[in-house]
């Protein structure tokens, strides 16, 4: 049995649009004024979808509940599964004490705010939202800033907007990695699409942050720590989105600049050391370390930047996609007639390419490095999993949701309705993207919300789709900022509980200027230098050919040495 999606279901466009926005408006009203726990609001949106899709658009019921059913276990595989394990690596970090020495070796480098800024909420940030994501930059970072002495607002404002640039590659990729599973376009053209916008954003940000708390003339005083630190990290940006892969860009860019701006101060320093009028006493912990212990302390980030980058080399994945179980959904499967075409519904369970698996790999090897008990793993793991209950409830929601209205025609619907944008809808891409975060506070929620819709919408106007699905996070990261997720994140990390309104009104403006940043370069990119922006190539299959499997056994051969080398080093350190 086939059914055909149904759009404009009312036979009026708008009216149709506007039901068809209810979940939408729903999930807007119920996290930005209701105050509804996101987990209940995403079920609550979910629901009203599957209504929607039952009674509105009559897709049959068992079609919904299968539909509903692909999304849930595309939010908990493979989305789910990055998020499990990227922050149970940084728990255990945080559980054998490494973290603290991370923590130490970055703000003893410098005593002037300016430059702790940008080590920290800048580059260390990054590193964070990379490595972890879902608040852990904002909250570690700005808990830092304040007990290195910065006036509290300053320090939770300024993490808040140093945590945009990273964003759309946070989390191991994750907003990436659903904007391709939402629209079935190759997540590497979306990469290289968001890796020729954000660059931009990326080699500004530190000027800016440092023009917010210092001013013209005291931003210009350490105009060579800006330069290095904005423009490592952007050309780093650029490299590794356009040419790796989604999962590495934010880590590598951060090492990287720190790296530079710390080799930069070996052989430059500002004129003088330049703190807050009438700051607090600094309350960090400034405790030495040595090499050998803040190499160990590194290492399990070390081997996650060496396993994250063969994970997304195509003959490494092409090797560990030879397990790869694909569930075909009957009943389902080419049961729904979506412009004119059968879709195709399989369920890949790529369980070994999957890119949480290198993480839990990582994890695995930095436990034995670390020397942590089966016990205390064990610990750890449960009380990630505790923690983390609630937010991948949300995500399973939000993929349920998103696949719901995608497949019964909710999404085709809204995306005809937004052409009337007509030109300036590259524009209004970024702002719905900005909204989508602004209302869960992801960009990989936002991705799930709209990037189907902005798929379409572009396709009705001519447009690249690749342009506006990567500007949907691309400008999503500016919402990030005064997501009430967010705000409530930097004023429990900096002692500002019940001042949200204060720092939101410290971002606001920074977060809607950064998002017409945004859609002004995607408007351009658009009209003016359609030349680089990538075809939008169906989801990449792994070649299989023994050249290529061959090449994976070398290169898994050669990180698996690499890692047991520096893995030996780093034991040793314990003794």
């Amino acid at each position: 049995m086939t059914w055909t999606q149904v759009i404009n279901p009312l036979g009026n466009l708008w009216l149709s649009a506007l039901v068809d926005a209810l979940p939408i408006i729903f999930l807007f009203c119920a996290l930005a004024f209701w105050r509804v726990k996101g987990h209940v609001a995403g079920l609550i949106t979910l629901l009203l979808a599957i209504l929607l899709a039952l009674w509105f658009h009559g897709m049959p019921g068992y079609m919904v509940g299968l539909t509903a059913l692909y999304g849930v276990l595309t939010g908990l595989f493979p989305i789910g599964w990055i998020v499990i394990t990227a922050v149970f690596l940084y728990n255990l970090t945080v559980k054998t004490g490494q973290f603290e020495i991370i923590r130490s070796s970055i703000a003893s480098i410098t005593e002037d705010r300016r430059l702790q800024a940008l080590l920290i909420a800048f580059s260390f940030g990054a590193f964070l939202e990379g490595s972890a994501g879902f608040g852990t930059p904002v909250a570690i970072t700005a808990a830092m800033l304040a007990g290195l002495g910065f006036n509290p607002l300053y320090a939770a404002g300024i993490c808040l907007i140093a945590n945009t640039a990273p964003v759309a590659f946070g989390a191991i990729g994750i907003p990436i990695i659903t904007a391709g599973a939402v629209t079935g376009i190759d997540e590497m053209s979306i990469s290289q699409m968001v890796g020729r916008q954000l660059p931009l954003l990326s080699v500004f940000l530190p000027f800016w942050l440092v023009f917010i708390m210092a001013g013209w003339r005291k931003s210009l005083e350490v105009w060579p720590a800006i330069l290095v630190s904005g423009l490592s990290f952007a050309l780093t940006q650029w490299f590794t989105s356009n040419y790796m892969t989604p999962m590495l860009p934010d880590i590598a860019s951060a090492l990287v600049s720190i790296v530079a701006l710390v080799v930069l101060l070996r052989f430059w320093q500002p004129r003088t050391v330049w703190r807050f009028p009438d700051e607090p006493p600094a309350l960090l912990s400034r405790a030495r370390y040595s090499a050998g212990e803040v190499f160990r302390a590194w290492f399990p980030f070390i081997v996650l930047t060496i396993l994250i980058s063969d994970w997304g080399l195509k003959p490494v994945k092409a090797l560990l996609d030879k397990v790869t179980l694909k569930i075909v959904f009957t009943g389902l499967d080419k049961a729904i007639i979506a412009g004119g075409k059968p879709l195709a519904v399989v369920y890949n369970f790529n369980w070994l390419s999957a890119g949480g698996t290198a993480i839990l790999l990582t994890s695995i090897v930095s436990a034995i490095v670390l020397r942590v008990g089966v016990g205390q793993f064990v610990e750890v793991l449960v009380k990630t999993l505790k923690d983390l209950r609630f937010a991948l409830l949300t995500i399973a929601a939000v993929l349920g949701f998103a696949f719901v209205a995608n497949w019964s025609g909710m999404t085709p619907t809204l995306g005809r309705a937004f052409t009337v944008t007509g030109m300036a809808f590259p524009l209004m891409s970024a702002f719905l993207g900005w909204l989508g975060v602004v209302i869960t506070g992801s960009d990989t929620s936002s991705s799930a919300l709209f990037c189907k819709m902005q798929q379409i919408t572009a396709e009705g106007l001519g447009i690249n789709p690749v342009l506006t699905i990567a500007t949907n996070s691309s400008g999503g990261v500016a919402g990030k900022m005064i997501s009430l997720q967010n705000l409530a994140v930097g004023t429990g990390a900096t002692g500002l509980i019940g001042k949200e309104s204060d720092l939101f009104r410290f971002c606001i403006l920074h977060s809607v200027l950064f998002a017409a940043v945004i859609g002004a370069i995607a408007t351009l990119q658009a009209y003016f230098f359609p030349g680089v922006i990538p075809p939008p190539l169906p989801a990449a299959k792994a070649a299989d050919t023994v050249r290529t499997l061959s090449q994976g056994w070398v290169l898994l051969t050669g990180s698996f040495l690499l890692i047991l080398g520096l893995g030996i080093g780093a034991y040793r350190q314990a003794r």
